[in-house]
């Protein structure tokens, strides 16, 4: 029995050049455009985060409706009977006060020292909701502490927290000379509050105990309205860089510290890498044969492409091949042309093998087999089918032989 050569089980293998060319350059040319879609998003994302300020807008911002904003306090501070009116200048904020209003910010960060006690200076009270060291140390109000484990209360005499209960702040504060502190022990407070002039200045870390999120724990709702609810207004103004009073300026960012260079350059390098991956990468296309720079001996091939084969479990994939490779075969032994059909090699086939015509077609151009199991068979018949062909031409060219036999 003969056995499929190396030529034909080259062709078991898998190979996208069974699919269709248009179906090739489409999916290719999609591939390329997500590529440099996502290249250049990149691109614009980086740039768009290299030339943007910090903002704290929704830190403890009145309007600010997200996790970290304020509105919950500002609308209990108005069911309370306090008027809140909210301003993002400081010179709006400035003409607000009065006797009666209390003004309130958080850290202000953006302002200048200068700023900050031209801002304050002529409100009566001052509460700062959050704070940081260099803050304390320009109000003259104390220093950083240890911050204890256990929840605090008041602590102190001050008869509006009296109601409070108990807070767990982040931050605490040594207190200095001549300045209350409250909501905390052992030196440690969370509340600082100095009477001086005739004002009343307040800081507290309460980016968390005030926010949104975490208004309703502990007694942290009591403690804003005991420092916000003293006065029948309130004037609580957000700080921002578009208010900021360093040389009216806005801070230095990383846009505005790089060379202006610098971006020209970065996009010409990106236009440089695609214009080089479409240069140097895979050309749009079907794909083209060329001979290997390498001597590539058939068996290896052959085993190459079988053992693909059989790791993907096509056996639909090698029956055809084995199929084209019988037809290839006989179309030559019986003298006909490579382009011979199906129908056409089984006929010959049949009459050389003298069997009636169209036994042969399902064979040699019917349906191939999808499982292993009918795969051997059909192997085997047509190993059996080339063997019968050339037993016959053989006794064709010599009858001599077939004489003997008889």
């Amino acid at each position: 029995m003969s056995v499929a050569t190396a030529e034909d089980l080259s062709a078991v293998g898998l190979s996208t050049v069974d699919q269709p060319p248009r179906a090739r350059r489409v999916r290719s040319l999609i591939g390329w455009l997500l590529v440099t879609a996502l290249v250049i998003g990149g691109a614009a994302l980086m740039l768009r985060v290299a030339v943007s300020t910090p903002s704290w807008r929704e830190t403890l911002d009145p309007e600010g409706v997200g996790e970290t904003g304020a509105m919950a306090l500002a609308e209990i501070l108005r069911d309370q009977g306090v008027e809140v009116h909210v301003y993002r200048s400081r010179l709006e904020t400035a003409a607000a006060l009065d006797a009666d209003t209390t003004l309130v910010m958080a850290n202000p960060v953006s302002l200048s020292d200068e700023g900050v006690a031209a801002l304050i200076e002529p409100a009566d009270r001052v509460v700062f909701l959050s704070t940081g060291t260099h803050l304390v140390e320009l109000l003259e109000l104390g220093e950083n502490a240890v911050a204890p484990s256990a929840p605090v209360e008041a602590h102190c005499d001050a008869p509006e927290f009296a109601l409070v209960g108990t807070i767990r702040p982040d931050r605490f504060f040594a207190p200095g000379d001549r300045v209350r502190g409250c909501f905390g022990d052992d030196g440690a407070f969370a509340v600082l509050t100095a009477e001086r002039d005739g004002a009343v200045h307040t800081v507290v870390e309460g980016a968390r105990l005030f926010s949104n999120a975490r208004l309703a724990e502990d007694g942290n709702a009591a403690l804003a309205l005991a420092l916000l609810g003293q006065t029948d207004k309130v004037a609580w103004y957000v700080p921002s860089f578009a208010d900021s009073d360093f040389e009216e300026e806005s801070p230095e960012t990383l846009g505005s510290l790089t060379p202006d260079w610098l971006t020209p350059a970065i996009m010409l390098l990106l236009l440089t890498g695609i214009a080089a991956a479409l240069w140097r990468g895979r050309r749009f296309g079907p794909l083209v044969a060329e001979t290997l720079p390498v001597t590539v001996r058939a068996s290896e091939t052959m085993h190459g492409r079988a053992r693909l084969t059989a790791k993907a479990a096509d056996a639909a994939h090698a029956a055809a091949a084995l199929q084209e490779g019988s037809r290839r075969r006989l179309a030559k032994r019986l003298g006909l042309a490579l382009t011979a059909s199906a129908d056409e090699i089984a006929d010959a086939a049949a009459d050389r093998l003298r069997i009636p015509r169209g036994s042969l077609q399902d064979l040699l151009g019917g349906p191939v087999p999808s499982h292993d199991a009918a795969l051997v068979l059909f192997a085997r018949q047509l190993a059996e089918l080339e063997t019968s062909v050339d037993s016959s031409h053989a006794l064709l060219e010599n009858p001599s032989e077939e004489h003997r036999d008889r």
